[in-house]
Formats: C-alpha cells, structure tokens, sequence
C-alpha cells in the first residue's frame, strides 16, 4: 500500500514537471523575433540553435523567470481613417490613405513604446491633417507623388526611435463636398470649352490662310480658275442628283461688268 501511495504521489509530480520543461521551449517562425525579459532586464535566450538568441527557431527560456514578447518582422498594411482636411484655400474635405511599415528592430519595438501599431496610426493620421493642411486643393489633386513622399519621409522620422521602417504611405480617396464638385465640373466645362473656341479659330486662321494662297496662285494661273471650274461640274455630275446647272464664262461677266460700268460713268457726265 505504502508503494501504491509513492507511485500516485510521484506521478502528478512528474507531469508538472514534464510540463514546465517542455513550456519553457519555444518555437518562432522565420518572420518572428523574441524580446526576453529576465527579471525585467531585457536579455537573450539561454539555447537558440542557429539564431542570435532572440530567434528564430527553438528558444529555451527559463521557468517562471524569462517573459518572452513575440514580434512580426513582416511588412504591415494599416488603414489611416478619413480625417478632416482643411486646405490652405479654405477646402473642407475628408481623406484616407494606407500606410505600409515593418519591425526593423523588435527591441526597440517593445521597449522603446507602449503600443507600436497604435502609436504609428496616432502618427499617421496628425501628419496626414498636418501636410495635406498645408496644400492647395489643385496642388493635392495633381502633386499625389509629391505628398507622399512627404508624408513617408516626415512620418519615418518620427517612428525610427521606434525600431519602425515606413515603406510608403499613399493617399487613398478624397472625398470633396458637392459644392465643390459641381463648381469644379463647371470649371472643367469651360476649359474644354475654351480649348474648342482655340481650336476652331486656329483652324480657320490656318484655312483662310491656304485660301489666300490658292487665290494667290488662281491670280498667277488663269486657267487654273477653268479646271477648277470643270472639276467641280465633275464633281456635282456624278452625283446623280436633279440639280441644273448652266455654265457662264466669268470671262463675260468681267465684260458685262465693265460695260455697265462704262455706261454709268456717261450718264453721270451727262447729267
């Protein structure tokens, strides 16, 4: 009896102990570092095959001493919600846009901020009503390159301490009033009309232009004036429509044109 009692007695023993040495081994995926502290002192891991003691691969840690804090080294993709804007030339207007970051450094991280994640979307989103603040609707409508570079830049400088890398930040939407819109639209109307009166008037500067040429040759060439004329009977023949036409030499008008201008001079000296 005395046995049986020694064996039921080592044996929850031994599984807590079993228990607690198999959970102070821990696994971290190639993306994962640890941040151990021991007694509150940041340190290594006492066994790590084939890492630097924060990982990655099997870490050994010891019992109810070291605490681990398991970091993702892979890039975040974090929304920054619509904020309210207001543009230098007075433009209420509500913005998002996305961010994309990475833990370069867990240590710092974990130590160096309470929160990393919330502390780069409080970041994110004062920069962006900053930056944008200080822009011209058409500026941020037709610079989005130039703004999001400054946007990267200012907000990387700010979370480098943190042991964070900014890969970029890209403005997502804009969202204008409709008053705005329908003022821009209007805008826009009176552009395209305005190249069109452009256009147009270029076009008939360039015709008259050719015209006063073709006159000019016509002028040099009098029989050109004759095929010219031939051609366009051509031209109205065969399109078999019921048009009449009687071809007058200009030859004789020029003449007739003369002769009443012969006879109204006499008169007027007659009289």
């Amino acid at each position: 009896m005395e046995g049986v009692q020694l064996i039921f007695g080592i044996i929850p023993v031994a599984i807590i102990l079993l228990y607690i040495f198999f959970s102070s081994f821990r696994i971290l995926r190639e993306y994962e570092r640890g941040v151990i502290f021991r007694f509150g002192r940041r340190t290594n891991a006492i066994f790590n095959p084939g890492g630097d003691g924060t990982g990655p691969g099997l870490v050994l840690l010891i019992p109810f001493i070291d605490k681990m804090v398991k970091v993702s080294l892979r890039t975040i993709t974090m929304d920054v919600p619509p904020q309210d804007v207001i543009t230098r030339d007075n433009v209420s207007m509500k913005v998002n846009a996305v961010i994309f970051f990475r833990v370069l450094d867990s240590a710092k991280a974990v130590i160096s901020v309470e929160d990393y994640l919330y502390a780069t979307s409080q970041i994110a989103q004062t920069t962006l009503r900053s930056v944008l603040g200080q822009q011209e609707l058409d500026d941020l409508l037709s610079s989005r390159d130039k703004i999001n570079q400054e946007l990267t830049r200012i907000i990387d400088e700010h979370t480098n301490p943190w042991g964070i890398k900014v890969a970029a930040v890209e403005v997502k939407n804009v969202d204008l009033p409709q008053d705005m819109q329908r003022a821009m639209s209007k805008q826009a109307e009176a552009e395209r009309e305005r190249r069109a009166k452009v256009i147009n008037a270029d076009g008939e500067f360039q015709a008259a232009a050719k015209l006063s040429e073709a006159a000019d040759v016509l002028s040099r060439f009098p029989i050109a004036i004759q095929l010219r004329y031939l051609q366009t009977m051509r031209e109205i023949a065969s399109e078999r429509n019921t048009t009449t036409f009687f071809p007058v030499p200009v030859d004789l008008l020029g003449s007739l044109r003369s002769v009443m201008g012969t006879g109204d001079g006499q008169g007027a000296a007659k009289s």
